[in-house]
């Protein structure tokens, strides 16, 4: 389902990706990815800048004391989600200190991306975060709840688990009020490439247009 076309900048096509905990937004982005897709994955970058060595690991150790970093150095993230997510505040801190570092480096990795057709930006909590402006589509990935559930089970969640992940998240239609494309992974993955083999084209259209 599509809402608006793509609006390019410098012939790009920039495409932020989300969907709830099992619905298949990791497979999207692969088969995107294989096409030629830059995926920047905001997830992997919120690790890596608290990653061992980093200035954004030595600022929370500074902020929030020792006990949040692990035996090996790295960063304790149970111990870290004890102070900050009871208590709004500490988590304001925390974010302080870390949205800037994503971002900083999220900027870079759009700019390494060069010339290339499409950057889609992974973001599972896109619709949770507000950040839902600058795209040119923004693509959400659906799936019925209880093919979403027998997918985590087959990762090896509990029911229980997957449940209170998924009512953490947005909603299908808080997250649909915000797509311009939704992807129905509800079936099997040739049925998923054909739609992500649509949507690349509808992408790189005005581009081989343009002789790119």
């Amino acid at each position: 389902m599509c809402r608006s076309g793509v609006r390019q900048h410098g012939r790009v096509a920039f495409i932020g990706l989300t969907g709830g905990i099992g619905a298949g937004k990791s497979a999207v982005a692969e088969l995107l990815a294989a096409h030629g897709a830059v995926v920047v994955d905001a997830d992997r970058v919120a690790r890596e800048v608290v990653a061992p060595g980093t200035p954004g690991l030595a600022a929370v150790a500074e902020a929030f004391g020792p006990g949040v970093l692990a035996p090996d150095g790295s960063l304790d993230r149970p111990a870290l989600g004890a102070i900050v997510f009871a208590d709004p505040a500490v988590r304001r801190r925390l974010e302080a200190i870390t949205h800037p570092l994503i971002g900083a480096e999220t900027l870079r990795r759009i700019e390494r991306a060069g010339d290339a057709p499409v950057i889609v930006h992974d973001v599972p909590l896109l619709v949770e975060a507000g950040l839902t402006h600058g795209y040119d589509d923004i693509v959400v990935v659906e799936a019925p709840r209880e093919v979403r559930l027998e997918r985590l089970a087959g990762r090896g969640v509990a029911r229980a688990d997957a449940e209170a992940r998924m009512a953490s998240q947005a909603t299908d239609a808080q997250r649909r009020a915000v797509a311009t494309v939704v992807v129905d992974n509800a079936g099997d993955r040739e049925a998923l490439r054909r739609q992500v083999d649509a949507l690349w084209g509808r992408w790189t259209a005005g581009r081989a247009a343009a002789g790119a």
